[in-house]
């Protein structure tokens, strides 16, 4: 039990006596009770009962009221539970003083009472406000106790999934036993140059502020990470190694950031094992110093290693491993280079298969060992050393094998050639027969003689095992070693950092040297822990002035005491190890008589006499003596040591050893467990004569206590940071907490007592700004002064009447604990008491509203149904006198109806009888009348019918009697013509009767005549009559036979009636049966039918659903195919964009690699080189071509030298006609085209002539044309070589005659150039005349190879022809031959001679074409000689009008041909296309040959340019100078201004200095054309380009790059200065793509501006250069905006209240966070739309690109979005619905910018949609599935893992608001796990979107650009 006092002066006036606070520790470290009492003069200060279990705290001077106000119904405590440690429970009923029981209800829901202490009555904790839950860090909490500080790292942990929370400055780290991503390079970044309580906890702020601290304070810092096997505290101190490696980087470019990390996988295999308790758990402990230049990057580190486990070499527990070297080397055994080593499997080795746990799940030893061979090698160890250390690895294994036989009980022996020995000492090159004999025997030394003494078989395998231990020991320091040279710093240290990852506090059931060891450490660290929580608390007190005394207070001093001080446990172990026959036994009696009653830290156990017990800091462990002794003796037989050093064939063996005679070495003094390495200490002392034997007989408790007093003064030197990492759980499940075991720890690792000190003091820390911004609600509007202090102070005067419950510092409001959730809960009710005024209020006004629209709608409804009654009553008064009228009009219609029914009645039978009566009578009447028709009838018939037959009979008789009267007169007639008389009488009168006849003859001709003609009438009439009776006749008798055939047809058809009639009786009855049958089949086919109706309306509902479905499908994938296209789309946009920026990376990759080689360049200069008197000019195109690398490829080296030639100084350059050097060089290029054209037709006749060599007889004619051929074309070449000399002579005598006496002198520079260019033409022209008379002599020589080949053809053709003759013997024979060759001559030559007609036609037409050639081509000469004399820019016009002159001659020579024949027109105008299309093919050519052309006529002007500098060297210096020198020029007609500037070479430098280095951006944007350097430059580039110096050209554009980026580098961090630069170089490169000449470019142009395009040149090269160039300029000016916009987008978009009031300010704890209030000093949201506001107002001031500014923006908003979205998601207090509405309210302000400046289409505002959704996440619902649902869907822009986060981290700020559930969280994890996104947390902040700059003509006239004085550009002048 120890006391602290606290001495303090309070403020307030009773009492007015000093007081003191009081508190306990008891064994388990809580704190046990805490009392505040007056100390009166002489009382001595009191101390507190041992037996207090739970935290007390009475408050001193606090009124019962007050305790009442806390302890009320519905207040939630803490209560003590066997199981989960501490039980939230939650009052049933307000406290009243003197209850005994408080009535509880756990939050299971169970009732519970609780029962007070009746002594002290202590009160059950307070629970902290949910809003305070969850907290960064826990001095945050109002109550700071130990249940509140388990119940925030559950919380945290289980449902924040966050690992990391702040204990005042201690990092509590809790293994999550799962690979979490928050460790990348974004979350190095987002932590880098942040303040540690800015951002969230983590093991990086930990880093960043040691690192930052080092460079501050110009002090060494140390980070101390601590905690149980397995709670991942190596795995910390390589995060924090890994954030110093990527924030700090190395100085040199020998990678030291990655060597450090690489000795982390060579330690883990050599130093970590396999545990029960962790798969990876460091068996030692080390400490690391990363050293430190002056510019604080990385340049070495140092390692120092302590009590490494030795025995785990040798012993292994169930279910753990030896160390993972050895099972490295197992696995990896079958390699060849392992072959020697004979390993096998790791259960074939005793040294690694007795765990029984040979497998790590997950792991593959072969792969680890590759990784630790690969950072051996990394780190400098080579291949050799490192065979060496697996040989000795190897033969540790195999000495474990080693197996020894008894003898008797005092020896033993090897068994004989033993194979694991052999290998043992094969491996490491000692004799069998000694190490054998050394192991079974010992060496016993006296002062007179040497004893040699067998070993019984325990005692040897005790001695195999310490020898193998050692050898491991010596092995591992060795190595250490090793890492340590490869990590030592060449250059002088200036700080360093120190990781100390060392072993937590242990206890176990049997506890034994080592973790006496281990604790006897955490003893020393938990003081120096102590001590520095103290001094902050103390300085913090003193800097805000608290009239407080210096804190006295009691630390672990007497435990430390207890084991290191004289007497205490180790020295008295020492002493026993010095004693010859000491024992463990004796040693703990030693310590009970020295120490037991007699120090309260020390106690014997009941039960034993071989163990004790320390009062550790954290807990009482129970040690056993037993092997104490031995290992901290650690005997090694010296015998067995000295055979190892006698090694001579492995040379690492004996290095292992030498350590040891030479520096201290605390491993190999080690009994066992573990071995303490202390390498390099801080302050190592001179070593004396002699020491070093001594020191090497030190036991490992001295070298231990040693090497740990070297580290506390290391640490102690330094600022220490602690890391302190918790083990959840000891089964390694993920994300699971046991609360025993984390209170066991906390206990243990000093959070507790980071909380005990700061309750015990003032832990709630608040600014004034801070407590009037969260409270203000509490003060009443006369309160609020304007000095905010004041207010404060008035404000807690009322609220807390107590003052020695708070103090007021300088700049903070200090309370003590309990306070803030006593003001939280008074704030909490004023705003309950608030909301249920505004609830009565608004419950009043809706109640009110709702009775007036009741009482509204009850009158409405009364006088509606009155009305309604009135209407009915109305109603039924009209009914009934509707039903009076209707019934008397129903009775009247009754009896109407009924009298209507009687009298139709009567009158129906009226009728009926009547009519009756009348029919009857009728029918009498009717059969009297037929009767008597009948008889009338009958009557008439007879009558007539007797009167018939008397007709006939009259008839008859009438006939009888006139016939036989006409009998008797013809008798009589026929006697009187015999007789003559009658002839006489007849003859009387005669003639007269004749005459009379004759009379009568002619009268009766004329009657004739008339009656001929009547009777050809009639006759006529006859013949019509007669036709038409016989018509008449014929038809009647038709009609007849058609009677008779009618009655035949009618007895016939009555025949087929009758058949009919049998046959319809038949036929009646089938079609009864057939309409049986119909009916019963019509009923079938209805019914068939309305089932295939069924089926067809079943198959269309089918057919249209699967239209229906065809039609979904269908647009199913159409859209999906659409949605695939603008997938696949976006997916290449994305690829180019990725392309692009990938370029782009490279190309800022290649400018910072090209300035740090500049700058290095520039260092050694300065280092090295030593100024001479002088200056040498550097070559400046070769530097332009090394910092550009995109000159034309097809420059060869031989063409470099006329560029260097050219940077010579050009004052000893001759001036130069340029119009004449362009004839000549236009002439030249002419020859170089006749050459090339020679030199193909030269080929190709060679390759015609070998093709004719085989056919020579078959085609003599076409030798023939080809000679006249190339007779022809040896004219043509002779005329042409004739033109050349006399255009060539013309042009000296205009030169002789046209200058001057003294420029045309012999001597003159100027004619000795001119003369050395006629020369060399005329050399060209001799070399043309060779070549001419070459191909003649060929020609003539192929011309007499043919006729001698004929003749000898002819000869050798007679002279077979002779032989075959001879041959032939017969005669017949021969006349059959002489007939064959016959008719075979005249068959060839009938062959010859059509092929000699076709040939001579084909020759005749080609000749033709030859005389067609030679006239265009003459035409094209003369018109390129007019075209020449005429100024370039009408050239191309006249070119165009000769060709559309030619054209439409053509056109018109062809119309007229074929006016005749329209198909042969048609045939015409097709070939005509056909030609066009072909020319145009030939006009690519033709380009591809100019610019082929055009580097030849580069390298014709090189040559030039040599022929003058060869010509000036010949001149000296002073000849220059007596003789000036006028240039040579041609008289040209004056032109108006062409846009162009013209200046000297020598001006060059100048011109870019003046326009670039020296130019003032702000002074040409106010007042001048934007773009005006980019403008003169391009119009430079112009005149160069119309003069055909690509010399200058080049040097131009080399300068001004270059010049640019000077001017970038030298004020690279100016935003007007590369935002300038970077619209010029748009601008320029705008300008040489508008004015190139391409097609796609020129059409933008006006006519005027198609004019002053690029006539010479083709820059597309340089094109590209300044494209790249532009590119870094933007990525530059990304970087700066960058930089500018960094400090103020946190404060401005996430901590600075915009909408005051909207967000509260939560109580903090001791990492205080940058306050939400602004300041005068802070950034809000309107300092970054003023940035904004002026990048952009430059930007267009500057005249840059629309799109680029777009880009420009786009890219400041993304920063923006990123910057504020990775803090959300690091920050907790963040999280939070006010913080979501602000904002949303912030973005909403950028976006009202955008659309100020018309930018909402830049894409800007959619790089803010993550961090809109994110601040729409915080503000939805967060409940049910249908939330879940929503927020999937709305949060498509943000990550699964960015959602997660958000969720977890949702903090509410006030009451009122509720948490996001665990399960919810896990609905929207399961919903999103389909989701295909990235799993990086943070959005990448450095990202930079691909650029691109569109073309972007300018509307500007080059001619009307004025220069302006201002710019010093008076040596330019206009042309």
């Amino acid at each position: 039990m120890t006391s602290v006092v606290l001495l303090g002066k309070p403020e307030r006036e009773i009492p007015k006596l000093p007081y003191e606070i009081v508190y306990t520790k008891t064994r388990d470290m809580e704190i046990c009770s805490m009392e505040i009492e007056p100390i009166l003069p002489g009382k001595e200060i009191p101390a507190a009962s041992e037996s207090a279990e739970n935290l007390r705290c009475w408050r001193y001077g606090m009124e019962i009221d007050v305790l009442e106000y806390m302890y009320v119904k519905y207040a939630r405590v803490w209560i003590p539970d066997p199981e989960e440690v501490w039980k939230s429970a939650e009052l049933l009923k307000d406290y009243k003083p003197g209850d005994k029981v408080l009535q509880l209800r756990l939050e299971e829901g169970k009732d519970l009472e609780y029962s007070l202490d009746p002594k002290t009555k202590e009160l059950p904790p307070l629970r902290n406000p949910d809003i305070l839950v969850g907290e960064n860090d826990l001095t945050a909490l109002s109550y700071l106790h130990e249940p509140a500080v388990l119940h925030n790292l559950k919380v945290r942990f289980i449902d924040s999934k966050l690992i990391y929370t702040y204990c005042g400055i201690v990092l509590v780290a809790i293994n999550p036993y799962e690979q979490l991503p928050i460790y990348g390079e974004d979350i190095i970044n987002a932590y880098s140059g942040q303040n540690m309580g800015d951002m969230d906890p983590h093991i990086f702020a930990v880093a960043e502020e040691a690192y930052k601290q080092m460079a501050r304070d110009e002090r060494n810092q140390s980070i101390i990470v601590s905690g149980e096997s397995g709670a991942g505290k190596t795995v910390s101190a390589k995060y924090a190694m890994r954030y110093f490696a990527t924030v700090s980087g190395s100085a040199s470019e020998a990678n030291v950031e990655e060597k450090v990390l690489a000795s982390n996988p060579i330690m883990e295999s050599i130093g970590n094992a396999k545990t029960t308790r962790n798969d990876n758990s460091s068996r030692f402990g080390k400490y690391i110093e990363i050293g430190f230049d002056k510019r604080y990057r990385i340049i070495g580190a140092n390692m120092r290693t302590y009590l490494l486990e030795k025995s785990r070499v040798v012993f292994q527990a169930e279910e753990e491993r030896n160390y993972h070297i050895f099972y490295q080397l197992c696995a990896s055994a079958a390699l060849p280079e392992f072959k020697t080593l004979r390993l096998g499997s790791a259960n074939y080795f005793h040294y690694t298969k007795q765990g029984g746990s040979p497998v790590i799940d997950g792991v593959d030893d072969a792969k680890e060992m590759v990784n630790t061979r690969q950072a051996c090698t990394l780190l400098g160890i080579s291949d050799s050393y490192q065979m060496g250390i697996f040989r000795i690895l190897a033969g540790i294994l195999h000495l474990g094998n080693v197996e020894f036989a008894s003898r008797d009980s005092d020896s033993c022996t090897v068994p004989p050639k033993h194979e694991p020995l052999i290998i043992f000492c094969d491996l490491m090159g000692v004799e069998y027969e000694e190490m054998a004999h050394w192991l079974c025997h010992r060496k016993l030394a006296t002062a007179t003689e040497t004893y040699i003494k067998p070993i019984s078989k325990l005692h040897a395998i005790n001695a195999r095992d310490a020898l193998a231990k050692h050898i491991y020991a010596n092995l591992f320091n060795w190595i250490v070693d090793h890492v340590n040279k490869a990590l030592h710093a060449t250059v002088k240290q200036h700080s360093f950092i120190g990781v100390l990852d060392i072993y937590g506090f242990e206890t176990f059931e049997i506890n034994s040297f080592e973790q006496f060891c281990i604790n006897y450490a955490n003893e020393k660290l938990q003081q120096q822990f102590n001590m520095h929580v103290f001094k902050l608390e103390q300085e913090e007190y003193m800097k805000e002035q608290i009239p407080w005394t210096l804190i006295d207070f009691y630390d672990n001093q007497p435990c430390i005491n207890l084991i290191e001080a004289k007497m205490g446990i180790l020295d008295l172990l020492d002493e026993e190890c010095k004693m010859p026959k000491g024992s463990d036994d004796s040693w703990a009696q030693k310590l009970y008589n020295t120490h037991l009653n007699k120090c309260a830290l020390f106690e014997k156990p009941r039960l034993s006499n071989k163990a004790f017990i320390i009062k550790h800091f954290a807990d009482k462990v129970e040690y056993q003596c037993e092997g104490f002794l031995e290992k901290n003796k650690d005997t090694v037989y010296e015998e067995q040591i000295k055979v190892l050093k006698s090694s001579k064939k492995f040379k690492l063996l004996p290095e292992l050893f030498q350590d040891e005679e030479k520096v201290l070495s605390p491993t190999s003094a080690t009994p066992s467990g573990r071995v303490p390495l202390s390498r390099m200490p801080i302050k190592p002392a001179k070593a004396r004569p002699g020491q070093a034997s001594k020191e090497h007989k030190k036991t490992v408790g001295h070298q231990f206590r040693n090497s740990l007093h070297l580290l506390m003064e290391t640490l102690n030197a330094t600022t220490p940071h602690y890391v302190r990492c918790i083990k959840p759980n000891d089964f390694k499940f993920p994300f699971t907490f046991d609360e025993k075991r984390a209170v066991q720890q906390l206990r243990a690792c000093g959070v507790l007592e980071t909380i005990r000190i700061s309750a015990a003091g003032f832990p709630s820390r608040w600014t004034y700004q801070e407590f009037f911004s969260r409270y203000r609600v509490l003060m009443k509007q006369r309160d609020v002064l304007g000095d905010r202090k004041q207010t404060c102070k008035n404000v807690l005067e009322k609220l807390i009447q107590d003052k020695d419950k708070y103090q007021f510092g300088k700049t903070k409001i200090f309370f003590r604990a309990g306070q803030v959730a006593y003001l939280e809960k008074i704030r909490a009710d004023k705003l309950r008491a608030a909301c249920i005024r505004i609830q009565k209020t608004i419950r009043g006004w809706l109640m009110r509203k709702k009775y007036v629209r009741m009482r509204k709608a009850a009158i409405t409804i009364q006088r509606h149904v009155r009305g309604y009654q009135a209407r009915c009553y109305a109603k039924f008064l009209r009914r009934t006198r509707a039903a009076i009228t209707i019934q008397k009009f129903q009775r009247m219609y009754v009896v109407r109806k009924r009298y209507q029914c009687m009298r139709d009645a009567t009158i129906a039978l009226q009728a009926l009888l009547r009519g009756y009566m009348v029919r009857n009578k009728y029918q009498m009447m009717l059969r009297e009348h037929k009767s008597v028709v009948i008889q009338k009838h009958v009557r008439g018939w007879l009558a007539r019918r007797r009167y018939g037959r008397t007709l006939r009979a009259i008839v008859y008789l009438q006939c009888c009697y006139r016939r036989m009267m006409a009998k008797r007169e013809l008798k009589k007639l026929k006697i009187e013509a015999r007789s003559v008389e009658r002839y006489k009488k007849l003859h009387i009168g005669l003639e007269n009767k004749i005459m009379q006849l004759q009379r009568k003859i002619d009268e009766q001709n004329k009657e004739y005549k008339s009656l001929l003609e009547k009777m050809s009438s009639l006759e006529i009439t006859y013949s019509t009559e007669t036709e038409k009776l016989r018509s008449d006749v014929e038809r009647l008798r038709m009609s007849e036979e058609e009677a008779k055939n009618a009655t035949n047809r009618v007895i016939s058809l009555q025949e087929e009636i009758a058949k009919l009639r049998r046959e319809l009786h038949q036929t009646q009855s089938e079609k009864k049966s057939i309409e049986e049958w119909a009916d019963k089949y019509k009923h079938e086919t209805e019914q068939l039918v309305s089932e295939l109706k069924e089926q067809n309306s079943l198959l269309k509902t089918e057919k249209e659903e699967l239209n229906r479905r065809i039609h979904d499908q269908a647009r199913e994938i159409t859209e999906s195919m659409e949605k695939k296209l603008v997938e696949e789309t976006k997916q290449l946009e994305l690829d180019l964009n990725d392309e692009r920026l990938r370029y782009q990376n490279l190309l800022n990759e290649f400018s910072r690699l090209e300035e740090r080689y500049d700058d290095l360049k520039d260092e050694m200069n300065l280092m090295v080189s030593i100024p001479k008197p002088g200056h040498k000019r550097t070559d400046s195109t070769h530097s332009s071509n090394e910092s550009e690398y995109t000159f034309s490829s097809e420059i060869t080296e031989a063409e470099d030298l006329p560029l260097r030639m050219e940077q010579e100084p050009s004052e000893k350059k001759a001036p130069l006609d340029m119009s004449l050097f362009l004839k000549l060089q236009k002439r030249v290029s002419e020859l170089e085209q006749e050459k090339q054209s020679l030199q193909d037709e030269l080929d190709r006749k060679e390759e015609q002539a070998l093709r004719a060599k085989a056919k020579e007889e078959e085609r003599p004619p076409i030798r023939g044309a080809e000679l006249e051929y190339e007779s022809l074309k040896r004219q043509e070449l002779e005329s042409e070589n004739k033109k050349l000399k006399n255009e060539l002579n013309e042009l000296q005598k205009a030169l002789t005659e046209t200058r001057a006496p003294e420029v045309t002198a012999p001597g003159a520079p100027a004619y000795r150039v001119l003369l050395d260019q006629l020369t060399s033409v005329s050399e060209e022209l001799e070399v043309r005349k060779e070549e001419v008379l070459i191909l003649r002599s060929q020609l003539v020589s192929q011309k007499e190879a043919i006729q001698p080949k004929e003749d000898k053809n002819t000869m050798t053709d007679a002279t077979i022809l002779l032989e075959d003759v001879q041959k032939m013997k017969d005669k017949g024979e021969i006349a059959q031959a002489y007939i064959g060759l016959k008719e075979t001559n005249r068959l060839l030559e009938s062959q010859l001679q059509s092929q000699k007609k076709s040939h001579e036609n084909e020759l005749e037409s080609l000749r033709g074409e030859i005389q067609s050639l030679k006239e265009e081509n003459n035409r094209q000469q003369q018109l390129l000689a007019q075209n020449l004399q005429l100024p370039p820019e009408a050239r191309i016009e006249a070119s165009l009008q000769h060709e559309i002159t030619r054209l439409t001659n053509e056109n018109l020579f062809f119309e007229e041909l074929y006016a005749d024949d329209p198909k042969k027109y048609q045939l015409y105008r097709i070939s005509l296309y056909k030609r066009m299309i072909d020319l145009m093919e030939q006009l690519e050519k033709q380009d591809k040959t100019v610019r082929k052309l055009k580097k030849q006529l580069k390298v014709f002007a090189k040559k030039i340019g040599e022929l003058e500098v060869g010509q000036m060297e010949n001149i000296s210096p002073g000849q220059i100078i007596d003789e000036p020198i006028r240039p040579v020029n041609i008289p040209r007609k004056e032109k108006d201004f062409q846009g162009m500037l013209e200046y000297k070479k020598e001006d060059e430098q100048k011109l870019v200095k003046n326009l670039i280095l020296e130019l003032k951006p702000r002074g040409v944007a106010v007042n001048l054309i934007p773009g005006l350097p980019a403008y003169i430059l391009f119009m430079c580039v112009r005149h160069a380009d119309y003069l055909n110096d690509d010399q200058k050209v080049r040097s131009l554009l080399t300068s001004t790059i270059n010049g640019i980026k000077k001017v970038l580098k030298k004020r690279g961090d100016d935003f007007e200065t590369v935002s300038f630069w970077l619209s010029n170089t748009c601008r320029f490169l705008h300008c040489l793509k508008q004015y190139s000449g391409e097609e796609g470019f020129m059409k933008h142009n006006t006519p005027r501006q198609n004019e002053h395009c690029l006539t010479n040149f083709d820059l597309a090269e340089y094109r590209q250069v300044l494209s790249d160039l532009a590119i870094q300029i933007y990525q530059q000016l990304v970087r700066v905006l960058e930089n500018i916009l960094q400090p103020m987008i946190v404060s401005g978009m996430l901590e600075h209240e915009t909408i005051q009031g909207v967000s509260g300010v939560k109580p903090t704890g001791l990492r205080k966070r940058t306050s939400s209030i602004a300041d005068e000093g802070t950034y809000t949201l309107d300092s970054i739309i003023r940035q904004l506001n002026s990048f952009h107002s430059v930007m267009c001031q500057h005249g840059m690109d629309p799109e680029l500014i777009k880009q420009v923006v786009k890219q400041m908003f993304y920063i923006i979005g990123a910057v504020t979205l990775n803090n959300l998601l690091l920050r907790k207090d963040m999280c939070s619905w006010s913080k979501g509405m602000q904002i949303r309210y912030n973005v909403s302000q950028l976006e009202e910018w955008l659309r100020d400046k018309n930018l909402m289409n830049s894409g800007a505002k959619e790089t803010l949609e993550p961090l809109i959704q994110a601040a729409q996440l915080l503000q939805v619902k967060k409940k049910t599935d249908e939330d879940a649902e929503a927020i999937c869907s709305m949060c498509n822009a943000l990550t699964t893992a960015q959602i997660v986060k958000v969720l977890n981290l949702y903090t509410p700020v006030n009451e009122f608001e509720e948490r996001v559930l665990v399960s919810f969280i896990r609905t929207i994890q399961v919903r999103l796990r389909d989701r295909k996104d990235s799993p990086q947390l943070l959005m990448d902040a450095k990202h930079i979107f691909p650029v691109t700059f569109p073309f972007n003509p300018s509307s500007l006239a080059l001619e009307t650009i004025q220069i302006p004085a201002s710019l010093g550009l008076g040596f330019i002048s206009r042309v």
